[in-house]
């Protein structure tokens, strides 16, 4: 990995999102800080959405500005994937920005011939050490039961996106040519959801929130979960070297803020998820579906694992379009988060080395500002009927998905009894897997299991 940019420091003034702004514009006294984001990228809220919300970095810029007196005008720009992030990076727009795995690969691929637009890897805002970020959803009443019953028809996806890329490897694997085997039609994340619900199209595959909200929403029905890959899929920040190399004390500024989200969403995730719920506009039980404890994992460090795992990606970005090779390793630069972690006392190599939380049950009543851990999913079965039983409603519960481990909606799962134990899936096809291999056992539904539990 490359050495630290430069040295860093940090501060602010205004937050605001609009239309482009030229951080190359900056006045001698006042330095111009331009943000892209993804507000309901919930990979990305570290330093996006709550990282927005909480004021964290204008509080480090104005400690910065009282100790050199420059001024730094900070403007966020929303974004619903990370293709115009990187364009708007290329043209020296924007200075910082978060976006998922492939989309950083196309970030660096895209802005390495150009030494005032050329970007790092800088940091990790979320991953999930499966691939179960990412996932492909079907409309409820669909006949499909795997991914090769959708050979021959028409699924949506953001060519170039982590959604994408995992369709991809997934048809792969099914044994279906990813040019061939279905149609892909290019859409945005939110045109994608309506072609979808109006029949265009049989399939979506799409980056966290988007499958969990429509499954939520009875909008759509889960048909395979990333995880299956086994392959790690991440979200991070990218910052223009020479951006940076001009303004350190923001880089570092930026970076101890992103640390200052983290621990408050890992100190109080039910908050963090409110938070972020009114900043994107999506359900508080959907965002805490992915920030609750087992679902992404913010750890900030880039970690071998994740560095693999993204020049494992390329070959996927070579196949779809032109991309210009990339230096992997070089592209990811661990100093400047390392400063940061040195500057509050806190050891980079344990975090490093610090594996991400398994998913476990939790209940989640109504009116209630905490939740409920359960050990298993026979005893969350047995904490809702209970709660109804006392009239209490629930407002979520979540359960791991028995052979994946994906975090993942008690009530849109796909249960199975079998002996006394009732068993979630995430989808019919893991369900079957599980049949297959244990006799006797068989498909309930939830008001089922729910009765059904000793």
């Amino acid at each position: 990995m490359k050495k630290p940019l430069v040295a860093l420091l940090a501060a602010l003034t205004a937050s605001v999102t609009g239309c482009s702004l030229d951080s190359t514009a900056s006045s001698d006294d006042v330095v111009n800080v331009v943000i892209g984001y993804q507000s309901k990228t919930i990979n990305t809220v570290t330093a996006g959405t709550l990282l927005r919300a909480k004021g964290f970095l204008e509080q480090r810029l104005a400690d910065v500005t009282a100790e050199n007196g420059t001024r730094y005008n900070v403007t966020w720009q929303d974004y619903d994937t990370g293709a115009p992030i990187t364009a708007q990076m290329v043209a020296e727009k924007i200075d910082i920005g978060s976006m998922g795995d492939y989309p950083m690969l196309i970030n660096g691929s895209k802005t390495q011939s150009n030494e005032r637009a050329r970007t790092d890897i800088v940091s990790v805002t979320g991953y999930h050490p499966k691939g179960a970020l990412n996932m492909v959803v079907v409309d409820p009443a669909s006949p499909a039961q795997t991914l090769t019953d959708l050979a021959g028809q028409k699924v949506s996806a953001s060519v170039g996106s982590a959604g994408h890329g995992t369709l991809v490897r997934a048809l792969e694997r099914a044994g279906l040519d990813p040019k061939t085997g279905v149609e892909v039609l290019n859409q945005q994340p939110q045109v994608g959801a309506s072609a979808l619900e109006s029949g265009q199209v049989e399939g979506l595959s799409q980056f966290v929130a988007w499958p969990g909200l429509l499954v939520f929403q009875d909008k759509a029905r889960l048909l395979y979960d990333g995880a299956e890959l086994d392959y790690p899929t991440l979200h991070g920040v990218v910052v223009r070297e020479d951006y940076a190399a001009r303004n350190p004390e923001v880089l570092d500024a930026f970076l101890q803020s992103q640390l200052d989200a983290t621990e408050f969403l890992n100190d109080e995730p039910l908050e963090a998820a409110r938070i972020v719920a009114e900043g994107s506009g999506l359900p508080q039980e959907v965002v805490y579906l992915y920030n609750g404890p087992g679902g992404t994992s913010f750890d900030t460090t880039l970690k071998p694992s994740l560095v693999d795992a993204l020049e494992g990606d390329v070959p996927y970005l070579k196949s779809i379009g032109d991309f210009a090779e990339l230096d992997v390793p070089g592209f990811v630069n661990d100093g400047p988060l390392r400063k940061a972690f040195q500057e509050r006392g806190q050891d980079y190599e344990s975090a490093l080395n610090a594996t991400s939380t398994p998913a476990a049950g939790e209940l989640w009543l109504q009116g209630s500002d905490t939740t409920q851990a359960v050990a298993n999913p026979t005893e969350l079965l047995r904490a809702v009927r209970a709660a109804q039983a006392r009239g209490a409603t629930v407002r979520a519960a979540y359960v791991p998905d028995t052979e994946l481990g994906t975090r993942w909606f008690a009530d849109k799962a796909v249960w199975v009894r079998d002996g006394q134990n009732y068993l979630p899936f995430g989808t019919q096809a893991g369900a079957q897997r599980h049949i297959a291999a244990h006799p006797g056992a068989a498909v309930v539904t939830y008001r089922e299991a729910l009765v059904g539990v000793e």
